[in-house]
């Protein structure tokens, strides 16, 4: 794997996460092809593109369910190629998935408590023994997925089976599970998807709030574009693996090759979105 130092769009060595040249191949069927894509500290950064461009592969490659057949991928400046994604979440990168992964049977809390616990500094026997320390992590934990809940507007149902939610508040769940881990970097796999566009604008406001109260770097794939015009920074297009395009919202929406290969067609300065 290269090493190669992350740099960003700019120049500058702030990118927090970033694939260079990075290349995923499933026998003969090249799902991802040279991506040079730089994610910087703070921002709202869409990856979009048309269905099968790649982009699942490419958040699986970011947190380590696959392994890049070339190139390397750096958070923080450092490869994590090669780490067990569990090493990859604690140190500081979480996603939620396109199909929603909730544990049905446990409660609201309890989900959120799981990955709370992601992040326990008590090792096995102070939990058995239930030692001062840890009875007080616990309580910290458990305040903190609370405070999580009511963000989302979940508290109340904190109680009930998280396969008893609507599945907009599904999708809720999710994103508060993952943002229990405390994470430096949030991916959010089209977190919008069966929302309607009330619970899609309170969404796109809410993952830039996020941003501010945590202190989060947010990388969004998400098919809903007005979601991603008015959350992102910066945008990432794709298709069938590779980069089409990069730049800011009111650049990529004017971009012909994007528009003719994802958004729609343009009338005047309008992008129609399809």
């Amino acid at each position: 794997m290269t090493s190669s130092v992350a740099t960003s769009k700019t120049g500058t060595k702030s990118a927090i996460l970033a694939t260079l040249s990075t290349t995923v191949c499933f026998g003969g069927l090249v799902a991802v092809k040279d991506l040079n894509m730089t994610v910087e500290a703070g921002q709202v950064f869409g990856l979009i593109g048309p269905n099968g461009a790649g982009k699942t592969t490419i958040f699986n490659v970011l947190t380590g369910v696959y392994r890049p057949t070339s190139g390397d991928v750096h958070f923080e400046g450092q490869s994590i190629v090669g780490l067990p994604p569990y090493v990859i979440a604690r140190r500081g990168l979480a996603r939620t998935f396109q199909n929603i992964r909730l544990f049905g049977e446990l409660s609201v809390l309890e989900n959120v408590m799981t990955a709370c616990h992601a992040r326990n500094r008590s090792g096995i026997l102070a939990t058995i023994l239930r030692t001062r320390h840890q009875q007080a992590e616990e309580r910290e934990q458990r305040d903190f997925a609370l405070d999580l809940l009511e963000r989302f507007g979940l508290a109340a149902q904190r109680d009930a089976p998280a396969k008893s939610l609507s599945y907009g508040n599904q999708r809720r769940l999710e994103i508060a599970r993952a943002l229990a881990t405390r994470p430096k970097v949030l991916l959010l796999d089209e977190p919008a998807a069966g929302m309607n566009p009330q619970e899609s604008l309170a969404l796109m406001r809410q993952i830039r709030q996020l941003r501010e109260d945590f202190r989060l770097t947010v990388v969004l794939v998400e098919h809903n574009m007005r979601v991603v015009m008015g959350a992102c920074d910066w945008i990432h297009v794709v298709e069938q693996g590779q980069t089409i395009a990069v730049g800011a919202p009111d650049d990529i929406k004017r971009n012909p090759r994007v528009i003719a290969a994802y958004l729609g067609r343009m009338q005047g300065n309008d992008v129609h979105y399809r």
